[in-house]
């Protein structure tokens, strides 16, 4: 009689995202950017960013995919929003990390301002960057031309000269994106000094840092001290199209640096691109709420709602811009838009 054989439970191997799902999620930020836009210029912060946050949960439990936010947004400021560890998706592979920002740019969507963004970035489970308790991080991008030359550890002049070698654009030409924040007067004052522009913006890192990498954008540099979501979703673009960001945490107080150190996170350490985002299959879609310099925001006209969105995809580099046009008749039907329209 032969010996009994035991039998061993195979367990599946884990399933990477196999199809572009950046043309999936591009339907969830468009929901999201209808929905805020009714609240543009209504100066209602939480009402704009609960309109996004309801439209992207509804549109994101459609998608074939099993998916746990990383990095939801409202973590930072008691906003609205997709919660850290909450699942998305409909349950089915493939596993991925999420990360949300329902409005990069609350402010400017409730002051009629432009520059709002939707914005939504996916990756294999466990690829993503969890900062912890950490809110703010500092950052340096730029885009392809310039990536692997900075470094947080060189001053801003001898950032820019390496921008400036690498690129083949006079230092006097260069123009760095630097958030209008009262934290940033000394480092306003060394990019002056050293003979660079400035383009201030109110909000939006995230479009910030990509529009480094954009051609004729007028962007060259990002610097400064901004969200770690905000790090993390823009590392996910840049990764698509060839450029580089890297960041270091900067805790805003000693409790919150004193939590940092206790759950093991090195406050000195460099993150790169890689680092905020590994591997080389993660997805990004951002749309439009309000007219920006990367994208033209929600427009209402007739009977049809237009978006345009920013998608890509890291493995096949391709950036695509969409531009779609929604009948507000149907929107009514999955209530993305007011009744009264």
């Amino acid at each position: 009689m032969p010996a009994a054989t035991s039998v061993r439970a195979v367990t599946p191997p884990r399933q990477a995202p196999d199809r572009n799902l950046a043309m999936e999620l591009v339907r969830v930020t468009e929901a999201a950017a209808i929905a805020a836009s009714q609240w543009m210029g209504r100066g209602d912060k939480d009402g704009a960013d609960g309109a996004a946050v309801d439209a992207m949960r509804h549109v994101l439990q459609t998608v074939a995919m099993d998916g746990v936010v990383v990095i939801g947004e409202g973590e930072k400021d008691a906003a609205p929003m997709l919660y850290n560890g909450e699942r998305i998706g409909d349950g089915t592979p493939p596993e991925v990390d999420i990360a949300v920002d329902p409005i990069d740019g609350t402010r400017p969507t409730a002051l009629g301002r432009g520059g709002a963004l939707c914005v939504i970035a996916l990756a294999e489970r466990g690829s993503m960057f969890d900062p912890g308790p950490c809110v703010y991080m500092d950052k340096i991008a730029v885009g392809p031309g310039a990536a692997g030359k900075v470094s947080l550890e060189l001053s801003p002049l001898e950032n820019l000269r390496e921008v400036a070698r690498a690129t083949g654009t006079a230092l006097r030409e260069l123009t760095v994106v630097v958030l209008d924040r009262p934290r940033h007067d000394e480092l306003i004052d060394q990019i002056r000094r050293a003979g660079a522009r400035i383009r201030l913006i109110a909000d939006g890192d995230v479009a910030g840092a990509i529009s480094t990498a954009v051609p004729d954008s007028g962007a060259d540099v990002l610097m400064g001290t901004g969200g770690t979501p905000e790090g993390v979703l823009a590392a996910a673009a840049l990764k698509a199209m060839g450029g580089e960001i890297l960041g270091r945490l900067s805790p805003r107080s000693d409790a919150e640096r004193a939590a940092a150190e206790a759950a093991g996170y090195d406050l000195d350490a460099t993150l790169s691109t890689d680092d905020l985002v590994r591997g080389d299959n993660c997805f990004f879609a951002a749309t439009g709420i309000t007219d920006g310099d990367l994208v033209r925001g929600v427009h209402y006209g007739g009977d049809a709602v237009t978006t345009r969105s920013l998608v890509m995809r890291s493995r096949t580099g391709t950036v695509r811009f969409v531009e779609a046009h929604h009948r507000i008749a149907k929107l009514r039907q999955f209530r993305l838009v007011d009744d009264e329209m």
